[in-house]
């Protein structure tokens, strides 16, 4: 599989450039979420990143935006059937 370098935004990993794999078309996942595991028995965690496109297109195309609301801000969509 193939990887680009992607900036991220905000949130704990403000600043940081990682590899991120991308797809057939060489665009990488719309959303990127990072599991970040409990300590002392706390629950785990999950960060999440939005796309969003690189301010600096020489440097990089895409880069990763902190979302605070995590996946529960996201809603989700059904798919609408042209019979129902």
């Amino acid at each position: 599989m193939r990887s680009e370098q992607s900036e991220f935004s905000g949130g704990p990993l403000d600043g940081r450039v990682m590899p991120v794999l991308v797809g057939l078309t060489g665009r990488p996942p719309k959303v990127y979420r990072v599991p970040v595991p409990g300590t002392d028995g706390a629950p785990e965690t999950v960060l999440v990143y939005r796309l969003a496109p690189a301010e600096r297109p020489r440097r990089a195309r895409w880069r990763y935006e902190f979302d605070p609301r995590g996946a529960e801000g996201r809603e989700r969509r059904r798919l609408k059937w042209p019979w129902s």
